[in-house]
């Protein structure tokens, strides 16, 4: 595992070396979250009915995948993505949640550096490319993704 090389807050696209692995997070999934994000965004039984879910095809109730990418996201952008150099994001390629989440899950996150470019376009930039991977407690695979954001380059004198 890696460690930053700089604070979040002084983050730039060269402080995101290719190859380099973090890790970080540590998000408890509750029943209650569970069941108000999907009755919002998901409405389907083994999101919303904990005895429905019981007899349905997981055995219990488990989160929306759309859930899970929301609490990776927070991870992400309160641990791994730059509070200065930011510059979005164009998606995340091959998102799969090959586990379901349940109830009282700790969730933590790895990611990994898998491309980092100069822009040939605009200078001023770069592209990164992050294997995102989270995992429960048991370090069993829950979601995975390829997210690609462009972060600002150091400024001169920084």
């Amino acid at each position: 595992m890696t460690e930053f090389s700089a604070p979040i807050d002084d983050r730039w696209f060269e402080d995101y070396p290719f190859g380099a692995v973090y890790e970080f997070g540590d998000v408890a999934v509750t029943r209650e979250e569970i069941v108000e994000f999907a009755r919002q965004f998901d409405p389907q039984s083994f999101h919303v009915d904990p005895v429905a879910a019981e007899a349905g095809p997981f055995g219990g109730l488990i989160a929306s995948g759309w859930h899970t990418c929301g609490l990776m996201m927070r991870m992400f952008a309160e641990h791994y993505l730059s509070s200065v150099a930011s510059l979005g994001s164009p998606g995340i390629d091959e998102l799969r949640w090959p586990r379901p989440v349940r109830p009282g899950d700790r969730l933590w996150l790895r990611a990994t550096v898998t491309e980092a470019r100069l822009s040939r376009s605009k200078p001023d930039r770069g592209l990164v490319r992050t294997l995102v991977e989270v995992f429960n407690g048991d370090s069993e695979l829950v979601l995975s993704g390829n997210a690609v954001n462009f972060l600002a380059v150091r400024p001169v004198g920084r």
